[in-house]
């Protein structure tokens, strides 16, 4: 991937060694059960899965019957633009997303308004709640902002054979593509309106089959943004693709359950199958449009 000449977003926030406060729990909202079996599944899930705020995905319905999200937290963190290569590679792809999105949003007259992405190393205090390097990449709509430690991308090549060698940059930029994506979703509305469906779920699996189709737009959303941008400035290399594809893959809820239980429960879904995941991001690669990314109105996703 050809990533120099993009320009780097003043929008990082590199809080890696800094504001976080280590050892400290993640502060989920759960009702008086506690945590039950399926919830401790999905939570292994998120672990190693790309996502959106994790408060969303891992209490599931019982969660959204609990009402609207509020922000509840506010932090005035210490900002410095990163001065190592992983973090240039980051603000490079976050700049590069920004300029992608402002053009596909004047198409429709309509004003792209850039998420924040904060960098930080184990534990995090944020919009939505505290941010653990083992619950993987995601976007809090709170705060409107995308939480990265970036040993994900470690795990990534080393745990889920996701990528290997210098292919692995664009299946890393994949991967904040993806949660661009939900930052894209909760500016169109369609975040707001997922979260109230999933309240009005009559279960848990329903309320799951919601989320998959969540989480497969916003790998479509990503597939739009790697089409604009290799229009533009010609960043893709023989072998990317495949990278981003093989990522997809290696993080569909299906082989990450086969691989940690021998077996998989489709109602416990969250982000889609391997298959789902690789079709989804494919769309939005060959057509290049938001339109082309409309999982809730596919019939088969």
């Amino acid at each position: 991937m050809r990533w120099d000449d993009f320009r780097r977003s003043d929008n990082v926030e590199d809080d890696r060694g800094g504001g976080g406060f280590g050892g400290g729990g993640f502060g989920l909202p759960f009702g008086g059960g506690g945590l039950g079996i399926g919830t401790v599944v999905v939570l292994g899930i998120i672990g190693y899965a790309l996502g959106i705020d994790p408060s969303v995905l891992i209490g599931g319905a019982e969660m959204m019957n609990r009402g609207s999200y509020q922000p509840r937290y506010e932090q005035t963190v210490r900002r410095s633009a990163p001065n190592d290569k992983m973090g240039d590679f980051v603000a490079a792809v976050l700049g590069n997303s920004e300029d992608v999105w402002i053009a596909v949003f004047k198409e429709s007259n309509q004003t792209y308004r850039p998420p924040k992405l904060r960098l930080y190393s184990g534990s995090e205090p944020g919009g939505c709640g505290q941010a653990q390097a083992a619950m993987g990449p995601f976007y809090c709509p709170n705060d409107r902002r995308i939480y990265l430690d970036t040993s994900f991308f470690r795990d990534m090549q080393v745990r889920f054979h996701g990528c290997s060698g210098k292919a692995c940059e664009f299946a890393e930029a994949y991967v904040i593509a993806h949660e661009v994506g939900h930052h894209v979703q909760n500016l169109l509305g369609i975040l707001p309106k997922a979260h109230n469906a999933q309240r009005a779920a009559g279960s848990k699996a329903e309320a799951n089959r919601i989320q998959v189709r969540v989480e497969l737009q916003a790998d479509c959303f990503g597939g739009v943004w790697a089409n604009r941008s290799n229009q533009r400035w010609k960043a893709l290399e023989p072998g990317d693709v495949e990278a981003a594809l093989q990522t997809a893959s290696a993080i569909g809820d299906d082989r990450l359950q086969k691989q940690a239980r021998g077996y998989v429960v489709p109602d416990s879904f969250t982000h889609g199958t391997s298959a789902q995941r690789q079709r989804w991001f494919s769309i939005g690669f060959k057509d290049g449009k938001v339109s082309a990314c409309n999982t809730f109105g596919a019939a088969q996703l």
